[in-house]
């Protein structure tokens, strides 16, 4: 990058002011991007729907027997041989 060569200070203050304003720029988009990719990883909308399936199946009778019969369904599906 070759150098730039200014005639007067008043040069030097706009350019500066430019690379302010870049950088805010800068740093905007990429706090937006960042917020971006939390809502992407973490969607609240997911979560609160899976807390409240979670509770609501989980919950009495049905949500016991489940319970206890997962572990020895996954058991299962570890155990079993390719092909059956």
């Amino acid at each position: 990058m070759a150098t730039k060569k200014y005639r007067s200070y008043a040069e030097i203050d706009r350019d500066l002011e430019v690379l302010k304003v870049e950088r805010e720029l800068y740093y905007r988009k990429a706090a937006l991007n960042i917020q971006n990719a939390k809502e992407a990883i973490f969607p609240t909308e997911t979560a609160s729907y899976v807390g409240w399936l979670y509770k609501n199946v989980f919950s009495g009778t049905i949500g016991t027997v489940l319970k206890i019969a997962f572990p020895y369904i996954i058991q299962w599906f570890i155990n079993r041989k390719r092909g059956d």
